[in-house]
């Protein structure tokens, strides 16, 4: 049980009453338009979208990810974090892209770049499925927290869940994107230099990085400092294929839009940035630190394993790099320590109340129930959405006890069949709302018996993870393609129109011949 001296709580308040100053203090901007509430005027430089980034994908539930994949796999485990490099290769693609489109979501961006009822059901049906991802989001990094709390403090878990993500609706509530990228730039640094802090206490501990070294030779475990250490092309658990698998998502997806779930809360900060170079920096950047920080934690949790080698329960371990902290720093620094963890809580948390919320206002009430709605009563609807998330999110955190299986199972099964038509949207003109739909239903149905049900009644085995990813993308395409083809293509002068807006890469030539015998490509060419 961890005891706070009076300085521990010093630093607890402190924050705390930093980031209610946050809601305080940028009350009057959210309150202005919906733009401001939800993309903070779209006026932002580089760097505070960057740090939003950086900071939203640190939540609580990231470091006992990453400690779940590295004291199972040593360094190997890296690469299950490696995913984020898409946003390197999106950068200077997809984000430009959907930055010119000046869309505030990327349901509304489908009804940009598709036509017709069947873009009018896909926005809908993204919307919908954004406002109970962001849900799910929040229930796992609230349970997160209350994993945390009830092993420093001994809190019962709805403790944890509760009380922090409530705390944080507050200046949510208030001043909307505004609040939350200001917070967040805060809370990057506050989280960044107790990450940096208490993995170097860490290993320390563990007698330094040349002890660590000899510890674990001593255990007979110095693969695990080979971040190549694989177990063969497709046997054990961590084969070459796997490695090919997380390498494809990272670097070809970058191409697309959604390929996972973490695009949406870059496509926010993508808007919110003043320009498209703006946009691209902020995302190439974040991202950078986010690699930067799994690598700091990954050293550490080596530390963490010479220490306490050879647990088998995976939500004991999970909680390795937080015992760092809580066993190790001493008095006067552990208010410090939980004052960032409530800063990576806060972050997140945050940005999927605002996120949710944008779609719940912007796609569902603003397009389909109430049009002319005032920027007043968006802005309340917007207040009201997030305060329902709030409450869901406490439902679906209840649910969750294994961190890690259930991270995996939403970051890339349960979108796995939809990760090429992401692309193929962005890269391919022939490619309709219908075949993008079709992929979505599909994939999540696809998902569930292929992970879940088949294996539960023996027809067949358990897959491997990068399997299951291969085996729903194949699958679904089976499904997507066909109905790709037996449906009308989109109209041609909503495709130029789209095309001389966002001027995508790849398989767009009719479209292009069009606006050039329109006389609408020379237009574009000289545009700056």
């Amino acid at each position: 049980m961890v005891q706070f001296a009076p300085l521990d709580w010093v630093w607890m308040i402190l924050f705390l009453l930093l980031m209610i100053g946050c809601g305080v203090l940028f009350y009057r901007l959210g309150k202005r338009s919906e733009s401001d509430f939800f993309l903070a005027g779209r006026g932002l430089p580089w760097w505070l979208p960057a740090a939003s980034v950086y900071a939203t994908h640190t939540a609580t539930d990231t470091p006992i990810w990453v400690t779940g994949v590295i004291y199972k796999y040593g360094l190997t485990g890296i690469w299950y974090t490696f995913f984020s490099a898409w946003c390197a290769i999106s950068a200077f693609v997809s984000t430009r892209i959907f930055r010119r489109s000046l869309a505030y979501t990327q349901a509304e961006w489908q009804s940009l770049r598709f036509g017709g009822l069947g873009s009018e059901l896909l926005r809908g049906w993204m919307a919908g499925w954004q406002v109970f991802m962001n849900m799910f989001i929040l229930g796992w990094v609230g349970i997160a927290m209350g994993k945390v709390c009830h092993y420093a403090f001994g809190w019962p878990l709805w403790i944890g869940l509760v009380v922090f993500s409530s705390i944080c609706a507050i200046y949510v509530l208030m001043a909307g994107y505004w609040g939350v990228v200001m917070a967040d730039f805060q809370q990057g640094v506050i989280a960044f230099a107790a990450i940096l802090i208490t993995s170097i206490w860490g290993i320390v501990a563990a007698g330094g990085p040349h002890a660590i070294v000899t510890k674990l030779s001593l255990l007979g475990q110095s693969w695990r400092l080979n971040p190549f250490h694989f177990t063969g092309w497709f046997s054990g658990n961590f084969p070459i294929a796997w490695f090919i698998t997380m390498m494809v998502i990272a670097l070809v997806g970058g191409f697309g839009m959604g390929t996972s779930i973490d695009w949406y809360s870059e496509a926010q900060r993508i808007q919110s940035a003043k320009t498209v170079r703006d946009a691209s920096y902020s995302i190439w950047w974040g991202t950078a630190f986010v690699i930067v920080r799994n690598s700091i934690w990954a050293a550490a949790i080596l530390g963490f394993f010479v220490l306490f080698p050879n647990i088998k329960d995976p939500a004991q371990y999970e909680l390795g790099w937080y015992r760092l902290g809580f066993d190790y720093l001493p008095v006067g620094m552990l208010g410090f320590f939980f004052a960032s963890i409530l800063a990576i809580h806060l972050s997140t948390v945050s940005t999927q109340l605002n996120l949710g919320a944008m779609y719940a206002t912007r796609d569902l009430y603003h397009h389909y129930i109430n049009p002319e709605a005032s920027q007043k009563k968006l802005i309340w609807v917007g207040r009201f959405s997030t305060f329902l998330l709030l409450i869901g999110s406490f439902i679906f955190g209840l649910m969750m006890k294994e961190i890690t299986k259930w991270l995996i199972f939403a970051l890339w099964i349960m979108t796995a069949g939809v990760w090429l038509p992401n692309i193929l949207q962005v890269i391919w003109w022939r490619f309709n709302a219908w075949g993008y739909l079709t992929a979505w239903i599909a994939n999540l149905g696809l998902s569930w018996v292929v992970v879940w049900i088949l294996p539960m009644f023996g027809v067949i085995p358990d897959l491997p993870d990068y399997l299951q990813f291969w085996a729903l993308m194949v699958l679904t395409a089976f499904i997507y393609i066909p109905i790709t083809y037996l449906t009308k293509p989109e109209k041609m002068d909503h495709l130029v129109k789209y095309y001389v807006m966002s001027r995508p890469i790849g398989f767009w030539g009719p479209v292009r011949r069009e606006a050039e015998k329109q006389g609408l490509l020379e237009k574009v060419t000289h545009v700056k």
